[in-house]
């Protein structure tokens, strides 16, 4: 299984409307409204990295969405509390 973070910039007042876009998106696990720098910040989960980058494309081209940076993780270097 893949997973990337994936840092979301918005348009001004459009960070709501993507947000919702994001909660319809299947391999979008989770997602937060931040403050700073970025304006959303979504955790995507998916089978391989093409699909990564097929999500991850699908995102870019979202009405709303200025920009994006993505941060693949390493397989089996994390933990949870």
């Amino acid at each position: 299984m893949a997973l990337a973070i994936l840092l979301i910039n918005t348009e001004i007042g459009g960070e709501v409307d993507v947000f919702e876009k994001l909660k319809e998106m299947k391999e979008v696990r989770e997602a937060y409204i931040t403050y700073g720098t970025f304006d959303i910040v979504a955790k995507i989960e998916a089978p391989s990295l093409a699909e990564i980058q097929r999500v991850v494309n699908e995102i870019r081209n979202l009405r709303g969405v200025r920009s994006t940076l993505t941060l693949i993780t390493v397989e089996g270097k994390h933990f949870q509390k």
